[in-house]
Parts: structure tokens; C-alpha cells; sequence
């Protein structure tokens, strides 16, 4: 696949998985130095989701959380964590990926992820309110 042809699946992928809505948040930046960022990052982070293979997007979401979550990169893993109804992963594992999180990690990575999805539960019951 051409360079150009792999940079559009994998912004199709970080589309899907993340939506349109913070996708064009993160992009809408014309300097030129950020927009050349956000390809690179594109390429790298969302080319492996796109490039196919034995893992799932579910399976990719999972282990991106718990990567995120064992690295304290607490906006990644909420922005990870608030895309699963898009991403196929449900309440309950990602309830028990933070359980393996804590005793592979340690209690500190797993106790903030813990309090990082209920920041974003809470943010997803609070739009389910204000949409209905």
C-alpha cells in the first residue's frame, strides 16, 4: 500500500474509533507544523490499527487502555475509555482490564485509571441527559 493510501485508512480508522467530532477538534489547526504532527501521529498510532492482522479493534482498544493506563497517560486512556461504545468493548471488561492493570502495574496506575472512567461515565451519563 502506497504512503498516501496508508494514511487514509488510518485516518479512517481514527475516525471511526474516536469520531468525526474530535477528529476535526485535533486537526483543525492550520499551522503547518501541526498538521504535519497530527499526520505523523495519525500514521503511527492509528496505522497499526489499520494495517490489519490477528487483533480486533476491540482487542487494539483494550490494549491500548491498559498501555495508557500502566503509563499514566490519563488523557489518552479517557479518550480511549470514552470511545468503547464505538470500539466494541464493553462496561465489564474494561472493568476487569483495570483490575489486571492494578496487580500488573501497580495500585497507583490502577486506582487513577479507575478514577479516569468515572470521570468518563459520568461525562457519557451527563450527555445521555442532555440529549434526551
Amino acid at each position: 500500500m502506497a504512503d498516501i493510501e496508508q494514511l487514509d485508512a488510518a485516518r479512517a480508522m481514527r475516525r471511526a474509533m474516536l469520531g468525526d467530532a474530535y477528529v476535526d477538534s485535533v486537526t483543525s489547526d492550520p499551522e503547518p507544523a501541526a498538521a504535519e504532527f497530527q499526520d505523523y501521529v495519525t500514521s503511527m498510532a492509528w496505522g497499526v490499527w489499520a494495517r490489519g492482522g490477528a487483533l480486533s479493534p476491540r482487542d487494539r482498544s483494550l490494549l491500548v487502555m491498559a498501555m495508557t493506563a500502566a503509563l499514566g497517560r490519563m488523557d489518552e486512556f479517557r479518550l480511549h475509555a470514552g470511545a468503547t461504545p464505538r470500539t466494541g468493548v464493553t462496561d465489564e471488561e474494561l472493568d476487569e482490564l483495570l483490575f489486571q492493570v492494578a496487580a500488573y502495574c501497580g495500585a497507583p496506575a490502577g486506582v487513577s485509571a479507575r478514577r479516569a472512567l468515572k470521570d468518563v461515565r459520568a461525562a457519557a451519563r451527563q450527555d445521555t441527559k442532555e440529549g434526551a
